[in-house]
């Protein structure tokens, strides 16, 4: 039995994390678990689920009242001070953004394996945790359905056999629209994700093509492989999450219904365990598959993170903060959609280039990032 943490428990990579550790009860136990704002919902989990430790970004009286057998963590520091109280041999890290990277770089240090589904923390710090990994042992198990479907596809394959990794997208809400059809979209239009249901987040991040840009540069440190040697192709029916093509020309491909409970499994047991609710795929069902090349004029942020990611250093937290911060403003009206893109364009091209930054410059970084977009975007936006 594995004692379990789960970050970011009420979003949706982490309520089906629930369904699969429920489906498995003898696999692991929760020793913690991080909600964030949602109150309600730690309070529903706890009704039902016997866990000592819990963190919210701030927690009230009535709810240490209520469940006094509970210790509660909060503020900016809780979850730090949570990972490093409570004993765990597994962290699920499901958090959204830059303060997913802390965690993951603090539980690697000591030695502890993570499940990684913040995108973020190999963004911004992946040259820092790689070598944490290799000084403690620590292992990385990638929940992201694309790479889940590359771990598994090279799982008993040579590296050295490897030619290229081919990262397939779905193309997000606005995949057949130009670009001057962009101008006036709504958030409400970006949020209508064809295939996926996500958070807010990570669905305007697929409708600029910043997710897939993210993904170039985890695959890049989770699997090793030069980022010339990493491709992405779009693929709007989101059955095939991912292809690897060897030295033959011979190339494998993953296939499964876009569910994440398949590639969670996977990461927690490192096999292919079946889940309650599963829909096996119907390949007849399915018909054609399509795949199309990516114009990188029409998806501008494909190339800037690619370029982010080969030089590496401090950039990776620079585009990350600019994202974020762009993502959000969009979310709030106060910028158009195709500013989100500009903004990070133009905060990776003032930024203060480090090339081996600390974490301490890493965070910094981010921060900088955040002024200049808020900045940015205050003397820019027009959405009128």
């Amino acid at each position: 039995m594995r004692e379990v943490i789960i970050l970011g428990l009420s979003g949706s990579i982490g309520t089906q994390t629930l369904d699969i550790i429920k489906d498995h009860p003898d696999a692991f136990s929760i020793a913690a678990v991080s909600v964030g704002k949602n109150i309600s919902y730690l309070d529903t989990f706890l009704k039902d689920n016997p866990v000592k430790n819990a963190y919210a970004l701030s927690i009230d009286d009535k709810l240490r009242t209520k469940y006094p057998d509970v210790n509660f963590y909060e503020g900016d520091d809780g979850i730090e001070k949570m990972l490093l109280d409570v004993k765990h041999d597994l962290l699920v890290n499901a958090l959204v953004g830059f303060v997913g990277f802390r965690p993951t770089f603090i539980d690697i240090q000591r030695g502890i394996d993570v499940a990684l589904a913040n995108k973020e923390s190999l963004v911004v710090g992946g040259d820092l945790i790689k070598k944490a990994m290799c000084q403690s042992g620590a292992k990385l198990y990638p929940i992201d359905s694309e790479h889940s479907a590359i771990d598994q596809l090279i799982s008993g394959k040579r590296k050295e056999d490897i030619r290229r990794l081919i990262i397939t997208a779905s193309g997000g809400a606005f995949r057949n629209r130009e670009r001057s059809e962009l101008r006036h979209v709504k958030k409400e239009d970006a949020l209508r994700h064809p295939t996926w249901s996500m958070g807010q987040k990570i669905t305007i991040d697929s409708a600029t093509m910043m997710n897939k840009g993210f993904e170039i540069i985890e695959a890049h440190y989770l699997f090793d492989i030069p980022y010339e040697r990493i491709a992405v192709v779009m693929h709007p029916e989101s059955i095939v999450h991912s292809l690897v093509e060897f030295n033959d020309g011979s190339i494998l491909a993953q296939l499964s219904e876009p569910d994440m409970h398949l590639a969670i499994s996977y990461a927690l047991f490192g096999r292919h365990l079946s889940y309650s609710g599963q829909k096996a795929l119907d390949l007849v069902k399915c018909g054609q598959l399509h795949f199309a090349e990516l114009d990188p004029l029409r998806f501008p942020l494909l190339r800037v993170a690619k370029m982010v990611g080969e030089l590496a250093g401090n950039l990776g937290a620079v585009i990350n903060g600019a994202n974020d911060t762009a993502v959000n403003l969009f979310l709030k009206d106060e910028i158009p959609f195709l500013m989100i893109e500009e903004t990070i364009i133009e905060a990776v091209k003032e930024a203060e280039y480090i090339k081996e930054p600390t974490p301490q410059q890493v965070k910094a970084s981010y921060e900088e990032a955040v002024r200049f977009a808020i900045r940015y975007a205050k003397k820019n936006a027009d959405i009128g």
